[in-house]
């Protein structure tokens, strides 16, 4: 009777100092007995007897099922829960978002700042993290798919990212076997490239298949894209966040002002719904827009009406801008 009173006690969890968190890490190692584990849960006086716990977990058979990794202890957990947890394997996972519209530097940046991730892909370039993951010859960008990822302590940064790879690669293909007819894109990279565009000039919804309906029909009728960002992605590290009209005319292979067509790139990590712009973009005969300054777009049909919104929105906000 007392050993099963003792399985409904709760641990006697140490004062959680971090404020952050409501909750008490636990690690257990691998090959971790649980003679050894209950031997400290009474050495730092969370748990009275620990020969109770052993025989508990024998009875349950449970004492063969510890499972490895890092544990959350809430206040009030009980010993049979705590056996629960620790042979379920429910250890603590860690989020991980992509942001649409993130480059790969930016990804990469981001989580080579997480001390729980290990990292080893470090002091790699592009080309050789790629082969890491399986993917050798396959450039990185606009390939990881805008989410939210969990993780457990310790899990490599490689296993992440191809995680997030194969989402896209999944996601892409399904996508691009549903697409309208008659798209001037020639593969699912394709797509890829004009969603990454679609994904950097906005960041309203609603805006997106409009968008894509003027990138497609200048692609069918031969014109430049002219897009702002392809440019910034080409400059690179040149780009002081003041794009100037000689970067307009300075050729790289992302500079659609220069060049036909897409770029020879994604230049960014588009979203699920930017891909879907891309594949069922909306009819019309706009071929021009231009930012109104609030984040939305003022959309043409001819060249005359977009002059005259780019005098209302552009150089109007110019002007006010220097005074």
């Amino acid at each position: 009777m007392e050993i099963e009173s003792f399985s409904q006690s709760r641990l006697n969890l140490p004062e959680i100092e971090d404020n952050r968190n409501s909750y008490w890490r636990y690690t257990i190692a691998p090959g971790r007995s649980l003679t050894s584990i209950a031997a400290e849960l009474s050495e730092h006086s969370m748990i009275e007897h620990p020969n109770y716990l052993i025989w508990i977990a024998r009875y349950r058979r449970l004492a063969g099922k510890i499972k490895a990794g890092e544990y959350s202890l809430e206040p009030g957990l009980t010993v049979n829960q705590f056996l629960d947890k620790i042979t379920r394997g429910d250890v603590i996972q860690y989020p991980l978002t992509i942001v649409e519209g993130w480059n790969f530097r930016q990804l990469w940046e981001y989580m080579a700042k997480m001390d729980n991730i290990k990292n080893d892909l470090e002091n790699m370039d592009n080309r050789s993290i790629m082969s890491k993951l399986g993917y050798p010859d396959t450039h990185p960008e606009g390939r990881f798919l805008p989410d939210t990822y969990y993780y457990t302590q310790g899990m490599l940064s490689s296993q992440i990212l191809k995680r997030a790879y194969i989402a896209m690669d999944d996601f892409l293909g399904k996508a691009w076997g549903e697409r309208d007819i008659g798209l001037p894109l020639a593969s699912q990279y394709d797509a890829l490239v004009l969603a990454s565009i679609i994904e950097k000039e906005t960041a309203v919804a609603s805006e997106r298949k409009q968008i894509a309906g003027v990138f497609i029909r200048r692609l069918q009728q031969r014109m430049r894209l002219q897009t702002d960002p392809t440019v910034i992605y080409g400059l690179g590290s040149d780009f002081d966040g003041n794009l100037r009209s000689r970067d307009l005319k300075l050729d790289t292979p992302y500079n659609t002002y220069t060049r036909h067509g897409l770029p020879p790139t994604p230049i960014s990590m588009p979203g699920a719904e930017s891909i879907l712009a891309a594949l069922h973009p909306d009819d019309g005969d706009t071929l021009y827009f231009v930012a109104r300054g609030d984040g939305t777009h003022y959309f043409s049909s001819t060249i005359t009406e977009h002059n005259q919104a780019v005098r209302k929105y552009q150089l109007k906000k110019s002007a006010n801008d220097s005074k």
